[in-house]
């Protein structure tokens, strides 16, 4: 970690020191291998190609001191041994070197010096061999492969985070959606059945004591309902482990009968018709399909100013058909996202939505949801 604004850097460890220490003793015992002739003997060898490793590795610390390390060692060594053996190994390790500096630090910083090495290599080489232009050329080719390869990595890299970040931003955004498509149908709807009872019951308190009474019991019912599934929903937010959270159970088609209660309550009749042999459901579709029911029934209470409603569900052998039709003033369904909601929901699941005035007066709500059979 960076240290704090106005704070010292924390000094060296035991450790970084030898670490150092044996890099910048690499280049006496390389120029001292390569001046005795033949490499020098077999520990002097063992022991400069152990240090060129050392070297190597501290790349990943810090790249620009031990790039310099390793770049000064061997134009050393090929100073005191001009041939093209360690022309070759400093062409090779030099150029690892930059290629692994352009994979892991910016462009700003591997240009720089790649464009360095490549001049020190030349003229190392022009100087000290004699090369001719062809070989020269090779030793800027070779420099501007290795710095492509590592750029290129770098650049994979960073677009796989990139893509990886967006992914997580997506499913953050998706999940967002999805609570608040959630807490949008079930606050709209017990909203909308409060507000209906709320009116029958202000009107009739005085002339009708039991009506205003029973306007009172369905509010009560139907608020307790909704409070039970907003402490469910905002518990499971809480819970690190969705499997430890306590739900409940999650509403679905099995359930529609309970809403048509609720919205007899309302004064709106839901008349539920089943074609097909009713089945079990995956959860994401249960789910959905009863929330667009939830949905476009309410948009009846609110705005169709009609006394009842049609909700067919039809179970075909690889689909599920929900239609919801009423023969109400049609065309106004408000300027919420309920509509907006439902097609979401459908889409998700990679059906078919509608939603309409009807030609004969109404209005229609229909999906169609691949619905294979429930494990």
């Amino acid at each position: 970690m960076s240290a704090l604004p106005g704070t010292r850097k924390p000094p060296l460890t035991a450790g970084a020191v030898l670490a150092w220490s044996g890099a910048l003793l690499y280049p006496g015992v390389l120029f001292l291998t390569v001046s005795r002739g033949n490499y020098g003997d077999q520990l002097e060898v063992l022991l400069s190609a152990g240090l060129t490793v050392w070297v190597l590795a501290l790349l990943r610390r810090r790249p620009l001191p031990a790039h310099g390390i390793l770049l000064f060692a061997w134009v050393l060594a090929l100073v005191e041994m001009p041939n093209g053996s360690v022309a070759g190994l400093q062409i090779l390790l030099t150029d690892l070197s930059v290629g692994y500096i352009a994979a892991s630090r910016p462009r700003a910083f591997s240009v720089p010096v790649a464009v360095v090495t490549c001049v020190v290599q030349a003229l190392s080489v022009a100087a000290f061999l004699s090369a001719n232009d062809s070989f020269l050329a090779t030793v800027v080719l070779a420099m501007v492969v290795i710095w492509m390869v590592g750029n290129s990595v770098r650049v994979r890299r960073e677009h796989a985070d990139m893509m990886r970040e967006q992914a997580t931003a997506q499913a953050v955004a998706a999940e967002r959606l999805r609570i608040a498509r959630e807490l949008h149908d079930m606050v709209a709807h017990s909203i909308g059945i409060i507000a209906i009872q709320a009116g029958v019951g202000g009107r009739v308190i005085d002339t009708q004591p039991a009506e205003a009474r029973n306007a009172l019991d369905a509010i009560e019912a139907t608020s307790r309902d909704t409070l039970s599934g907003l402490r469910r929903m905002l518990t499971a937010l809480r819970k690190d482990d969705p499997g430890t959270a306590p739900l409940g159970p999650v509403p679905g088609l099995d359930d529609l009968a309970r809403l048509a209660e609720a919205t007899l309550d309302a004064g709106v009749k839901v008349d539920i018709r089943t074609e097909g042999e009713p089945r079990p459901l995956p959860p994401d579709v249960d789910l959905s399909a009863y929330r667009i029911v939830q949905e476009a029934v309410t948009n009846v209470v609110r705005h169709a100013g009609t006394g009842q409603c049609r909700v067919t569900v039809g179970y075909g052998d690889e689909e599920l058909a929900i239609e919801v039709e009423d023969d109400g003033a049609g065309g106004v369904v408000g300027t919420g996202y309920g509509i907006v909601g439902m097609r979401e929901r459908v889409t998700l699941l990679r059906g078919e939505f509608t939603a309409g005035p009807r030609p004969e007066g109404g209005f229609r709500v229909a999906a169609r949801i691949p619905a294979p059979a429930a494990a």
